[in-house]
C-alpha cells in the first residue's frame, strides 16, 4: 500500500487555532482536506482511526508533560499535591491559580481537541460512501473519539452542568462535527455541548465492537465514559444504566500495584501500549525525574491527602512511595513511575478503568436516594483495595465515603479539580509543606473559592485566529 504522508494545511490552521510550533503534525497522516486518495480501502480507515488515536497521546492529553495535560492538570489545580521546592517549578502558574488570557493554561490541550476532533470528522466525513469491513465499528469509534476530545476541553474551559444552577446556559466549547478548513465556530452553551456529547458516546456504543485491539476504546469503554458524561450532567438514572454496561470488576487487590508497572492490565476499559520505537512517552515526568534516592519531583502528595491512605489500602503502596533529594524527604508520586523498577516515567496511557464505573455507579445510586446500591457499587472498589474496612455507611457518612474514594481512587490522575468543579465547591488546601512529615514549603496558594477561575481562561492568541470563540468571564 502507498505510504501517503499528508500535511495540515494553514487554513486547517487557522479553523483549529493550532500554532504552527507543533513540528510532530507535520507528518501525520490523513489531516489533508479534499484528498481522496487518503480514504480508500478498509486499512487506509483503520489507519485513519489509529492516526485519530495518537492525538491522545499527546503530553496535553494523556502523554504527561510539563505543559500539563489529563494525567496531572486536574491534581495540580487542587488539593491532591503540593508544589515540590527541589522540582522546577513546572505549571506553577496553574497550581497557584495566577492564569490569565495573554498566556492561557493549558492552550495545547484546547488545540489538541480540536486537531483530534477533525481526524475524526475527516474519517466521518469520507466513509460515507465506503462499503466495508469493520464500517459500522470503525464510524462508532470515531465519535467516541471526537466526544472524549471536546469533553477534555469542556471540563476545563466550561462549568461543568452540576456545577450551578446556571450552568447549562453557560458559554461552553465549540463543538465542531465537521472538517471544514474556512469554518470559525463560535463556543456553544454547556447543555447543547453535552447533549452532542451524548448523541456521539450513544451512537457509539451501539456501533462499536465488544472487544477492540489494544489502544482503541470498545463497548465498555464507550459506556464507561457515558456514564460519566451522565454523572456530569445529573442524569443518575442514565448514569447507573450506562455503568451497568460494564461486567469488567475493578484490579484485585493483588493485582493494582502491577496495573500501574504494566506487569497486568486487570481492570483496564482504555489504555494506550506505551514501547519504545512506537511510543517511547516518559509519563511520569510529569510528577518526578529521577530516581528515589535522587529524585527530582515536579509534585509530592499532598501530606494531609497522604494521611488518608490507610495502610490497608494498596493504593498507598500503588500510588505513592518515599523519595528523596540530598537531605529533603519527600512523599513521592510513583503511580506512573515507570515499570519494575524502572523511574523513567515509561508506562502505558491509562485512560480508562473499571474502577470508575462503580464509583460512578456509586455516587448516582446514592444521589437517586438507593443507599444500599450505592454501598454495593462502593463495596465493590473497596473490597479490592483494603485488607478490611468498616462499611455500613448511610445518609452523609455514606456520601463522604464515595466522594473519599473517588479521590483515593483516581488520584494523580487528573480527575480531583474536576469532581470538585461539578460538586460546586472551591478547593481548599491543608497549609502542609511539601516534605515527608508535612513541614518545609506550602504551596503559595491555599484556596480557590467558586467563582470565576473554575473556568480557565482561553489563551487570547486563539482568540485572536477565531473571534468567534467569546473569552470567559473574568478575564
Amino acid at each position: 500500500m502507498k505510504k501517503i504522508i499528508l500535511k495540515i494545511t494553514v487554513l486547517a490552521l487557522i479553523l483549529l487555532g493550532v500554532t504552527a510550533c507543533d513540528s510532530k503534525l507535520d507528518q501525520i497522516p490523513f489531516d489533508q482536506f479534499g484528498n481522496e486518495n487518503a480514504y480508500v480501502s478498509a486499512a487506509d480507515f483503520e489507519n485513519a482511526v489509529r492516526g485519530a488515536y495518537a492525538g491522545f497521546t499527546s503530553g496535553s492529553m494523556y502523554g504527561g508533560s510539563d505543559q500539563g495535560g489529563m494525567i496531572d492538570a486536574g491534581d495540580v489545580l487542587a488539593d491532591n499535591v503540593t508544589i515540590a521546592q527541589d522540582g522546577r517549578g513546572t505549571r506553577s502558574t496553574l497550581h497557584n491559580w495566577r492564569y490569565v488570557a495573554a498566556d492561557g493554561p493549558l492552550s495545547n490541550t484546547y488545540q489538541r481537541t480540536y486537531i483530534i476532533a477533525n481526524r475524526a470528522n475527516l474519517i466521518l466525513e469520507n466513509i460515507v460512501s465506503f462499503e466495508g469491513d469493520n464500517k459500522e465499528n470503525i464510524i462508532a469509534e470515531a465519535k467516541a473519539i471526537r466526544a472524549l476530545a471536546h469533553l477534555n476541553s469542556a471540563i476545563f474551559f466550561a462549568k461543568i452542568p452540576t456545577q450551578s444552577g446556571d450552568a447549562n446556559g453557560s458559554l461552553g466549547i465549540a463543538y465542531v462535527t465537521e472538517a471544514d478548513a474556512n469554518a470559525l465556530p463560535a463556543r456553544e452553551t454547556v447543555g447543547v455541548v453535552y447533549d452532542k456529547i451524548v448523541a456521539d458516546l450513544t451512537d457509539a456504543l451501539a456501533g462499536i465492537n465488544e472487544t477492540n485491539p489494544p489502544g482503541r476504546l470498545n463497548k465498555q469503554g464507550v459506556a464507561t465514559l457515558l456514564s460519566r458524561v451522565y454523572l456530569y450532567m445529573g442524569k443518575y438514572d442514565l448514569a447507573v444504566n450506562a455503568a451497568n454496561m460494564v461486567t469488567t470488576k475493578p484490579a484485585a487487590r493483588n493485582n493494582v500495584v502491577g496495573v500501574w508497572k504494566d506487569a497486568n492490565q486487570d481492570g483496564l476499559l482504555f489504555y494506550i501500549p506505551n514501547e519504545v520505537g512506537t511510543l517511547g512517552i516518559g509519563v511520569g515526568v510529569a510528577y518526578s525525574q529521577g530516581s528515589l534516592n535522587n529524585l527530582t519531583p515536579e509534585y509530592v502528595v499532598d501530606y494531609d491527602f497522604y494521611t488518608k491512605f490507610s495502610d490497608e489500602d494498596i493504593r498507598k503502596e500503588a500510588y505513592t512511595a518515599p523519595g528523596q533529594k540530598g537531605s529533603n524527604k519527600y512523599n513521592a508520586i510513583v503511580k506512573w513511575f515507570g515499570r519494575d523498577s524502572s523511574f523513567d516515567g515509561l508506562v502505558d496511557l491509562k485512560v480508562l478503568r473499571a474502577a470508575e464505573a462503580y464509583l460512578n455507579k456509586a455516587e448516582a445510586y446514592y444521589r437517586l436516594g438507593n443507599e444500599t446500591a450505592a454501598r454495593n457499587a462502593l463495596d465493590e472498589v473497596r473490597s479490592r483495595r483494603y485488607t478490611t474496612f468498616a462499611g455500613g455507611e448511610t445518609g452523609q457518612a455514606l456520601l463522604d465515603a464515595i466522594m473519599l474514594e473517588r479521590r483515593l481512587e483516581f488520584a494523580f490522575e487528573g480527575h480531583r479539580f474536576i469532581d470538585l468543579k461539578r460538586w460546586g465547591l472551591g478547593v481548599q488546601r491543608d497549609g502542609f509543606g511539601d516534605l515527608r512529615d508535612g513541614t518545609g514549603v506550602p504551596s503559595d496558594v491555599q484556596s480557590l473559592s467558586v467563582g470565576n477561575k473554575l473556568q480557565l481562561p482561553i489563551d487570547q492568541t486563539i482568540i485572536d485566529v477565531n473571534p468567534n470563540i467569546q473569552q470567559n468571564p473574568g478575564y
